[in-house]
């Protein structure tokens, strides 16, 4: 019989990675193992947890929701682990964390006060950029990523979710008229995120099945603070997260646009670190400790319908 805490790592591994393959090279086991552990844990549970086609590996709506858990109880099984093991290792030394500019500005940096009142042991070098940094060659301990996550050679922690919105200025809509369908954005002035993976042409929405739209617009830019910007000025209509436009939509600055499809639901804050057998315990104490600050709900999120 299959071991079943293997059997959920290796669910977990093949929803990061997005393929058999590539859990199977992260984990260190053969496709054909891969594949017998996926089909023991599906026959176990009694239900698909991905769709299979030659070209591509879907998670399914049940594989979603037993991905939240199965990730949550992981994790408490590393820490409670790592926990009787070093359980005398006082976290310590310099914490090396790259955080995304707007989201480390606004979330993680208010933070970090109470985070070295806690833990006086430990330093923090915080790193705000947009780019995909190398974890290993760069010499970070920790990095926050949102989105989907692209490699699956990390360990990740799923901090939060991540909501998207679409919304414009009530001046641009009095204006442009409110856009009603994923069709109706080709005849609206859409601000662009170039840094977006399907680019700052296309806006993906829609929950499993979403859809890429073509969008166009008199400005794109690499910084989600300079689109929000652009918005509250009227210039258009724009695609952003909750948390960085959550403030606007509460004041009424900006309004929401609902549409046919629904925004995308597939992008959430992680932490990831290197694949060490045991992570440091600053990295695990800093893991704890912003997870503990974003739950149950995320507070950018707070009083959003």
């Amino acid at each position: 019989m299959l071991d079943r805490l293997t059997g959920m790592e290796v669910f977990v591994r093949v929803a990061g990675a997005g393929s058999l393959s590539g859990a199977a090279r992260a984990m260190g086991l053969s496709q054909t193992m891969v594949t017998k552990h996926l089909a023991a844990l599906e026959a176990r549970l009694g239900t698909r947890l991905f769709h299979r086609t030659t070209r591509r590996l879907t998670i399914t709506e049940a594989g979603r929701r037993y991905l939240d858990s199965t990730e949550r109880l992981l994790a408490d099984i590393e820490a409670a682990e790592t926990a009787v093991a070093d359980e005398r290792v006082e976290p310590r030394g310099l914490l090396r964390l790259n955080v995304p500019l707007v989201f480390g500005v606004r979330q993680i940096a208010p933070r970090l006060a109470a985070f070295a009142a806690r833990y006086p042991g430990v330093g923090v070098e915080l790193g705000l950029n947009d780019r995909l940094v190398d974890l290993a060659e760069e010499g970070w301990d920790l990095a926050i990523r949102i989105g989907a996550l692209r490699d699956s050679s990390l360990v990740a922690r799923r901090l939060a979710r991540c909501r998207m919105v679409i919304c414009a200025a009530p001046a641009y809509l009095a204006a442009q008229g409110t856009p009603r369908t994923s069709a109706d954005l080709a005849s609206h002035n859409c601000l662009g995120y170039t840094l977006a993976q399907a680019g700052a042409g296309r806006w993906r929405i829609g929950g499993r099945d979403a859809v890429d739209v073509p969008v166009s617009g008199n400005l794109r830019a690499n910084n989600g603070d300079a689109l929000l910007a652009a918005a509250l000025a009227g210039q258009g209509v724009i695609y952003q997260p909750t948390f960085i436009v959550a403030d606007a939509l509460r004041s009424g600055e900006l309004v929401p646009i609902t549409l046919e499809l629904p925004p995308s639901d597939q992008l959430a804050v992680y932490a990831v670190y290197l694949p060490d057998r045991t992570p440091s315990a600053k990295v695990r104490a800093f893991i704890d400790f912003i997870a503990d600050a974003f739950a149950p709900e995320p507070p950018w999120d707070h009083g959003l319908a």
